[in-house]
């Protein structure tokens, strides 16, 4: 091998020499190549670094308080108004982690809350704000932002809480909450978002999302499956919007603690089989939607079955749905948590179960407006818990049971509205903590019980509209925390006004009327210093009013009219600068009416009925100066004064009469010689009905014809012997007001004729009976239409009168009315127009009625109205029925048309909300007018009839326009008739014909176009 080898080294081959130069070649340029590649490396790697602390430096400012200063004067600038100057310190001298409402994160240097919450800002939401990348809080609530939500919020990746609420914001909402991967709680309420909610929205859904707020608002549709991706959602709020459909299964894979979707659309039976799945529900809301118990609305027990599975419940609420069925027993077995039950406003029929009082911890229970009809079992008593108890307008009867006194803690009880009968439980004065006690209306007797007395923590006792007699108790005074009212109105008591009652220093309102009281006001009344309302009227009071009266600062309103009062009125009344309401009519006062405060702003309407008082106003007969001695020189004269100018008075009128004479005889002669008398005006031909054919007609005028019956009369279906149903107003001939009633109606109704006014058939006047006949409206009058199988208080169950009818109902109204007001032969002033004075016809049209206490008005030349001479007419004393009359009449002003108007607007309101001006809640100054038009700007879903909501809710898209419009024109016209001031009312002509094209509008003509005729729109409505 060493031979070989040294052979090929001695005997060189060119061959190989170029292949050992190529080889040596290829060597060094691999070396250059690694070298090479390695530089090329070596520069990339610091080119890379030099570029990424370039763009450091580039991007870091895109990161840093400096772009967060940036984007926040961005987000001032879109501001319009910042009425508390909450951004006044937003600017360049002040450090941004100064700023009002911002907080810095110091360990990222970056701004991490924004809180402007209550700050009245006014203006755009900025896109600037997605700047702010490092923002975990956004709370700008209870502003007014107005605009769409910007796109670029998507930005905000490390948003965990936002809370926009309480805006204006409008259009659809984000298009889905994934855009905020670590969101915890997102609050959407009260502002105007509308539109579907779209299955994205849910899709993604951030598992750290535990809390979602859409409530009122204007969401549509259904609420889509995907919402099940939200696996850690605990409260979910659908408050108030119109959602339709079913509630989705996939809820069940969701931990939902709290569920409140009232005020919606949703339809369905009660979602049983969601409520089984949910054992983390703690509160539940399901008020006001249009679900319904199982088997066709006759079975809860599946629901409250499913609902014993829910072990942390502590909330109920299902108001308001119509629900249909029993309670059953399973309701004893929900959570032993469980503290408010709320179930009222439906149609639950039975008794209460005795099971319930399993429930140790219940606060609250109410199952008002229902039909409950059965006992009360003695096993309710076992709630040692329960602090408020209504029971109200149901169908309870017999004696009030023995068992509320075993209620430590009640501090509320109803009983209201029901056929409660007996006496009143002694027993109820052992409730220490009783704060409110209503047991009015029903048909209690007996005297009040004196332990009553005991209740020391009373703030609010009504006893009124039942059958109580005896005295008020002298114990009253124990009731020293009354601080509300006391209203013992429309019952049999008697005896004197007691002295105690001067201990309730701080009540506010009194309330005795329609009693027999008896003896005087005690000047000790002036103790009850907080007393807003004194109502003494329609006793039998007497002696003087005491001077102390003027000593009540805070008297809005005094009522002693229809007693026997008499001596001066007292001239301290005048000092009480807040009097507004004063009525001394019906009495026996004397003397001169007192000048100053109230006494200027009343007429004689507050002191008719008072035939010795006198002074300078229409209708009363002056006052006789002070005589002085007259020497017997100046008396001759005077009394030849007088002799001389009656006997030049009684020459002129022979004279005058001789001339008459001749001027008939005149007469007598032309019409002997063939010349024709001038033809007598028409008289209208009435039938003569005998009392004999009106008791034929009505069965001995039987009870089971009754219809009707007021403080004037009573009303009898009746058939005469052709076949003609009548129906027969039959007057109290014992009462002098009825008589004046009577011939009041027949003036009024012989002279009108309007298709929208009832017409009189005959009259029968004897003097022991009289009646009118008129004609039988056989669907009754609007009250019993718009509140079937109610009281006198609040409508139970739901009135089945459309929108369309209601709006006809309107128009027809008030065409009668404008006919009244401005084209019948005598002028006529209703003066008590609400439902129960307006009847329905065949096809519902409806006819104004019942003219006893109208007014009649002429025209004086020059076009000046004049009001004819009544004298003490039942016209004079009444303006109309309370909650109807307009306000100023209780300043005494005199009857007009524009009363009507009033009147008319709180008609035209009650159609919308089906709530009377007498309800309950209309309590504290808040009023039917007041209570709509705090709402016609917001959510007048809040106050529209229910029934009328759910009727809406199925419509297509251009019919729930209709009805919107509707509404909206039917609540602005109610507001604007019942404006405080007369002058700013529109009048029936203008009101007829803004009701005359909302029907045409209805019925397709989109030409027509609203509230052009009344001049004023809603938004230049004073407040109050």
């Amino acid at each position: 091998m060493k031979q070989d080898d040294s052979r090929t080294t001695e005997h060189d081959d060119p061959m190989r020499d170029s292949y050992s130069l190529l080889r040596n070649f290829m060597d060094k340029l691999s070396v250059v190549f690694v070298n090479t590649m390695f530089l090329l490396l070596l520069q990339h790697v610091v080119l890379t670094s030099v570029r990424a602390a370039v763009g450091h430096q580039h991007r870091h400012p895109r990161h840093s308080l400096a772009t967060d200063r940036a984007a926040l004067l961005e987000f001032k600038k879109a501001i319009i108004h910042d009425p508390y100057s909450k951004l006044l310190n937003w600017n360049d001298s002040v450090h941004i982690c100064r700023f009002n409402g911002v907080r810095c994160d110091k360990h990222h240097h970056r701004v991490a809350q924004l809180i402007l919450n209550e700050s009245g800002l006014v203006g755009l939401l900025s896109p600037f704000v997605s700047n702010l990348t490092g923002l975990r809080i956004l709370y700008i609530s209870n502003n007014q932002f107005f605009g769409t939500i910007p796109k670029q919020l998507s930005s905000l990746r490390h948003l965990r809480y936002l809370q926009i609420d309480g805006n204006n914001f409008q259009g659809p909402i984000i298009d889905s909450l994934s855009i905020f991967p670590k969101i915890i709680g997102a609050a959407f309420l009260n502002n105007h978002f509308n539109g579907t909610i779209s299955p994205a929205f849910f899709s993604n859904c951030p598992r750290s999302l535990e809390a979602l707020d859409l409530a009122n608002n204007s969401f549509t549709g259904e609420i889509p499956v995907e919402i099940g991706n939200c696996t850690n959602l605990w409260s979910l709020s659908l408050y108030n919007n119109q959602f339709t459909g079913e509630l989705p299964f996939s809820l069940t894979k969701t931990v939902i603690g709290n569920l409140d979707i009232e005020y919606n659309n949703f339809t369905g039976e009660l979602p049983s089989k969601i409520i089984g799945h949910l054992p983390g529900l703690v509160y539940l809301h399901l008020s006001y939607n249009l679900m319904e118990s199982h088997d066709g609305n006759t079975n809860l027990t599946p629901f409250f079955d499913a609902l014993q599975n829910c072990t942390h419940l502590v909330e109920l609420e299902l108001v308001g749905m119509n629900l249909g069925g029993r309670l059953p027993d399973s309701i004893g077995r929900l959570a032993a948590d469980t503290k408010s039950i709320s179930l009222q406003e439906n149609k639950i029929t039975g008794s209460i179960p005795p099971s319930i009082s399993n429930l140790q911890k219940l606060n609250i229970l109410n199952l008002s407006s229902n039909r409950l009809n059965e006992t009360i079992s003695a096993e309710i008593r076992k709630l040692p818990q329960l602090q408020q108890l209504f029971l109200s307008h149901n169908f309870f009867s017999g004696p009030i049971p023995e068992v509320f006194d075993r209620f430590p803690l009640l501090g509320l009880l109803d009983l209201s509205h029901n056929e409660f009968s007996g006496e009143i439980p002694a027993s109820l004065g052992n409730m220490s903590r009783l704060n409110y006690l209503f047991l009015n209306n029903n048909r209690l007797s007996g005297r009040i019980p004196p332990s009553l007395g005991r209740c020391t923590e009373l703030h609010k006792i009504d006893l009124s509209y039942n059958r109580l007699s005896g005295t008020i108790p002298s114990q009253i005074s124990g009731m020293s925390e009354i601080r509300i009212f006391i209203n013992f109105s429309h019952n049999q008591l008697e005896g004197p006004l007691p002295l105690e009652l001067s201990k309730l220093e701080d009540v506010q309102e009194i309330d005795l009327s329609w009693n027999n009281l008896s003896g005087s006001i005690f000047p000790q009344i002036s103790s009850c210093i907080a007393v807003r309302l004194i109502n003494f009227s329609d006793n039998s009071l007497n002696g003087t009013l005491p001077d102390s009266l003027g000593e009540l600062k805070n008297l809005e309103a005094f009522d002693v009219s229809g007693n026997h009062l008499s001596g001066m009125i007292p001239t301290s009344l005048n000092k009480s600068r807040i009097l507004t309401y004063l009525n001394l009519s019906f009495n026996d006062f004397e003397g001169m009416i007192p000048s100053g405060g109230i006494f200027s702003l009343i007429t004689n309407l507050s002191v008719m009925g008072n035939p010795r008082l006198c002074g300078k106003r229409a209708g009363l007969h002056p006052c006789p100066r002070k005589r002085h001695l007259f020497r017997s020189r100046i008396f001759l004269i005077i009394f030849s004064l007088v002799i001389f100018i009656s006997a030049f008075l009684s020459i002129m009128c022979c004279v005058i009469g001789l001339r008459r004479i001749q001027i008939i005889i005149s007469s007598k002669k032309q019409q002997a010689v063939g010349r024709k008398p001038r033809a007598p005006e028409p008289i209208l031909n009435f039938p003569r009905i005998t009392y004999r054919e009106l008791s034929d007609a009505t069965a001995g005028f039987d009870d089971q014809r009754l219809v009707g019956s007021g403080s004037y009369g009573r009303v009898y279906k009746g058939v005469l012997s052709d076949g003609t149903a009548i129906a027969v107003k039959v007057l109290h001939v014992q009462s002098g007001n009825s008589t004046k009633s009577f011939n009041r109606e027949c003036q009024v109704l012989k002279r009108i004729r309007h298709r929208n006014l009832i017409r009189i058939i005959t009259a029968c006047s004897l003097p022991d009976f009289k009646a009118l006949v008129l004609p039988y409206m056989a669907n009754g009058s609007l009250d019993s239409r718009l509140y079937p199988h109610s009281g006198p208080g609040l409508g139970t169950g739901s009135s089945d009168l459309s929108l369309i009818q209601r709006v006809n109902i309107c128009s027809d109204i008030a065409e009668g009315m404008a006919y009244l007001h401005h084209h019948s032969p005598v002028r006529v002033i209703h003066c008590d127009l609400k439902p129960s004075n307006v009847l329905l016809n065949d096809d519902m049209t409806a006819l104004v009625s019942d003219f006893g206490i109208a007014r009649l008005v002429m025209t004086a030349a020059g076009g000046n109205a004049a009001f004819e001479n009544m004298g003490n007419s039942t016209a004079n004393k009444l303006a109309g029925s309370i909650g109807y009359i307009a306000p100023e009449y209780g300043f005494g002003s005199i009857t007009s048309t524009k009363g009507d108007v009033y009147s008319f607007g709180i008609l035209v309101l009650e159609m919308v909300t089906r709530k009377r001006p007498t309800d309950d809640m209309f309590v504290g100054g808040l009023s039917l007018h007041r209570w709509v038009k705090s709402h016609y700007h917001g959510r007048v879903e809040k106050v529209v009839d229910s029934s009328l909501v759910r009727a809406s809710k199925d419509q297509l898209p251009e019919v729930k326009k209709m009805w919107e419009v509707a509404i909206g024109e039917l609540i602005e016209l109610g507001i604007l008739c019942t404006q405080e001031s007369p002058s700013t009312r529109p009048t029936m002509l203008d009101a007829a014909d803004d009701l005359d094209r909302l029907k045409r509008y209805l019925t397709g003509d989109t030409t027509a176009t609203f509230a052009s005729s009344l001049g004023v729109s809603s938004s230049t409505i004073g407040d109050d």
